[in-house]
């Protein structure tokens, strides 16, 4: 599958716009990625940028509330939204039949969303029950992305939770809505991205006068200066610790800081492959060493991104190294063994072969996701929008074949020569069964088998 050709242009309110055709694919996707996310949310409001998102599907000045939603799926479409460390997105796919469709309705919302006490109040007990489920009566809950950063940072917008306070969250008044859309809504402050099926559409040109037809009146508005969430480096090892009364078994997470993709993309790159190369698979080294080997866990993953992928956010980001362990086994001893793989590593590298069937992962894993097109339009909308260039998506899987041993050995030196977060989950419920050391049960006539 060749890679579409992008086109790019601005409005005079300043919305950006991107189009990738793809004549290959009979339906298009449409996004809007507006450049704020968690660590834009002013302090006070902890979880702000997560609730409007929520908002921003309970109507518009044209559409009644779930009009949206039966807009698209009338069409035979798809839609959602979600919140990232820095945008948030709303897109939707549909036949190309529906494109203008399509194009309305984004429109629509981004004009004037229906900001109500109602909406609100509502949606502050959506995005509250939310939390229930996914972090407070969840095992494991916000593990390793909300509990970790505490640990790593020091600033408000790195450290503090973006998914939301319950205490901040009830404290949102409509004042603060209008004043958040306004500020971080403004179109100077988003793009519109349009991939896929541009021949019902009659071509390029065409969707681009079409965009313009439904985005170019909103009124411009000043975009605000987006800041530095830069922060130094530690120094040393942190330490934090947090108790889990869902937890089955402890677990723990190492936090270190990545190179800046926008600035440094091929030692960005190293440090994904060094994930793989930890815990991409069976054959991973965390895998072979911490579970087969000496089985001091059940559980062990790498990654290069905070939020489990690479390339999603500015600078700062995070690679993280979870663990999950039996309740008799030392957590030190676990730390000691990821560090002795790093400092393997850092000496040696992988080999040729052992990066090369990392790489093959890594390429079968990009295909088979962008081989859905509302996954091609993200990953383009969103590498447009952080990084300036939507092209990275597109050459992501030759850069991740072309990176070396060496750069996979620079990252792990990187990782050992600098401080880090380590970040301890113990369960509070009490000894559950299985909570023995692996190692002390290897002989199967001691473990009564």
């Amino acid at each position: 599958m060749s890679a579409p050709e992008l086109h790019r242009a601005t409005l005079p309110n300043g919305l950006r716009v991107l189009l990738a055709p793809d004549p290959a694919t009979p339906v298009v996707g449409v996004a809007v990625h507006v450049d704020v996310g968690f660590r834009s949310e002013p302090e006070g409001r902890t979880g702000f940028a997560h609730l409007f998102e929520h908002l921003m599907f309970q109507g518009s000045e044209s559409l009644a509330k779930l009009e949206h939603f039966r807009q698209v799926q009338g069409a035979g479409g798809v839609f959602n939204g979600s919140t990232h460390q820095d945008y948030t997105d709303y897109f939707e796919v549909l036949p190309g039949a529906a494109l203008e469709r399509a194009l309305f309705l984004e429109a629509d919302r981004l004009r004037a969303p229906k900001l109500t006490e109602e909406n609100l109040r509502n949606q502050v007990d959506v995005v509250k029950e939310e939390i229930r489920l996914n972090v407070l009566n969840r095992p494991y809950g916000g593990f390793p992305w909300i509990l970790l950063p505490p640990v790593l940072y020091d600033t408000f917008p790195n450290a503090h939770n973006g998914y939301g306070d319950f205490t901040e969250l009830e404290q949102a008044t409509l004042d603060d809505a209008a004043s958040f859309f306004d500020t971080y809504y403004a179109p100077g402050n988003a793009q519109v991205t349009v991939h896929g099926d541009f021949a019902a559409a009659g071509g390029v040109d065409e969707v681009l006068a079409l965009v313009e037809k439904h985005f170019g009146d909103i009124p411009a508005r000043p975009a605000p200066e987006r800041p530095s969430f830069g922060e130094p480096v530690p120094g040393s090892e942190r330490r934090g610790t947090v108790a889990d009364a869902h937890a089955p078994m402890p677990a723990l997470a190492v936090g270190y800081r990545v190179p800046d993709p926008s600035t440094e993309l091929d030692a960005y790159l190293g440090h994904a492959l060094l994930a793989s190369v930890l815990g991409d698979g069976e054959a991973a080294r965390l895998q072979r060493r911490l579970v087969h080997a000496d089985g001091l866990v059940t559980d062990v993953g790498a990654s290069n991104g905070l939020m489990g992928g690479p390339l999603d956010a500015r600078d700062p980001d995070t690679f993280t190294i979870t663990a999950v362990h039996p309740g008799a086994v030392d957590p030190e001893r676990v730390l000691g063994a990821i560090d002795e793989e790093l400092d393997k590593l850092a000496a040696e590298g992988p080999s040729a072969e052992e990066l090369a069937r990392q790489s093959a992962r890594w390429a079968a894993s990009l295909h088979h996701e962008d081989d859905r097109v509302m996954y091609r339009m993200l990953g383009l909308g969103a590498r447009e929008l952080l990084y300036g260039r939507a092209e990275i998506a597109q050459e992501l899987p030759a850069r991740i074949a072309a990176v070396t041993p060496e750069q996979v050995r620079a990252a792990a030196e990187s990782l050992r020569s600098a401080g880090r977060a380590v970040l301890l989950v113990e369960p509070t419920a009490g000894a559950v069964p299985g909570s023995e050391d692996p190692a002390e049960l290897a002989n199967p006539e001691e473990a009564g088998a």
